[in-house]
């Protein structure tokens, strides 16, 4: 019986490795300029910002109105003049003080709230879930909506909140309440946010040290004043930061409540320069309003930034 052979198996060859195709070459003027055309998109929104606001600058140093809109005289800085001047009849001094105490009062107590809602909200519970959803609400309404619906329970006659509180009668809205019942619904509005943004703040601790101090038998206030309170103080001064300068500006909700008024009770500086601008037609004195509100926004922010920053360095630990 013939035997058959077998021819030992050739090993098989690897497969030729794949030839990459070679980047595409960039010319070293499109390199160049590169970083130039990713500039562009911030470059366009700089002159969208520089161009409005240089040119109301410049409509502060002249005389225009309705009747010489289109040749305005340059009456250098008698607009500022007239504005700062105590004993003009639109003397700015009035409405620069309405609207620092509404910033004040409604900064403060929206941050007092907030802070105490994002306490409670912290607390791992059914109805604080359910609470932390309800309590956006306020915020998807558009504050000139929500005025308007609480100038409706403002009212004296039929105003829900007379009824269900027991007031009579009681005005909401004359000349020594007007300004706080426009706090009170800027409060309704936005300590929302502010509990939002502190709540974000606290469930970011390190747990460790509040284990710690609670192996330690250490109160609930202790932990607070000594290990809660500077770690989340950065997110309460941006909460502080936004709601200040945002009451700075604030217009629509008094305007909405009052009008302004009773007489001047409400009238902040933007409402001021709406009424120069807008139905007095005064368009110079009505931008110089809007310059002073812009300079005190801008002195404030940086002082607050300021703060933030060192707030910010003592939380990480570092040195002043």
């Amino acid at each position: 019986m013939s035997s058959i052979t077998q021819e030992p198996a050739l090993p098989k060859t690897p497969p030729a490795p794949k030839t990459r195709s070679a980047p595409p070459v960039v010319s070293k003027t499109r390199r160049s300029a590169r970083p130039y055309l990713l500039s562009v998109p911030a470059v366009l929104l700089i002159i969208g910002i520089l161009v409005p606001f240089i040119k109301g600058i410049i409509l502060t140093f002249q005389g225009s109105t309705a009747t010489t809109l289109k040749n305005p005289p340059w009456v250098g800085f008698k607009n500022f003049a007239r504005v700062l001047n105590p004993d003009s009849s639109v003397f700015i001094g009035h409405a620069t003080w309405i609207t620092i105490q509404y910033a004040v009062l409604a900064t403060v107590i929206e941050t007092v709230l907030g802070v105490g809602v994002a306490l409670l909200l912290n607390r791992s519970t059914l109805i604080g879930r359910i609470f932390e959803k309800v309590l956006i609400l306020p915020l998807m309404i558009a504050p000139a909506i929500a005025a308007t619906v609480w100038k409706f329970m403002f009212n004296a006659d039929f105003g829900v909140l007379n009824h269900v509180l027991g007031l009579g009668n009681f005005n909401w809205l004359s000349d020594s309440s007007a300004l706080y019942s426009a706090v009170l619904v800027d409060i309704w509005i936005y300590t929302p946010f502010v509990a939002i943004l502190v709540l974000a703040g606290i469930r970011s601790l390190p747990k460790e040290p509040f284990e710690a101090s609670a192996v330690d038998d250490a109160g609930p206030i202790y932990m607070f004043r000594r290990l809660m309170l500077p770690l989340i103080w950065p997110y309460i001064l941006v909460a502080v930061i936004f709601r200040f300068m945002d009451c700075l500006k604030i217009f629509d909700i008094p305007y909405v409540l009052t009008g302004g008024g009773p007489g001047v009770a409400t009238t902040t500086l933007q409402i001021n320069a709406f009424n120069d601008l807008i139905k007095a037609q005064q368009y110079s004195r009505g931008t110089t309003y809007m310059f002073i509100l812009w300079v005190l926004v801008f002195i404030t922010a940086r002082l607050l930034v300021g703060v933030l920053g060192k707030a910010q360095a003592r939380a990480a630990g570092a040195e002043e």
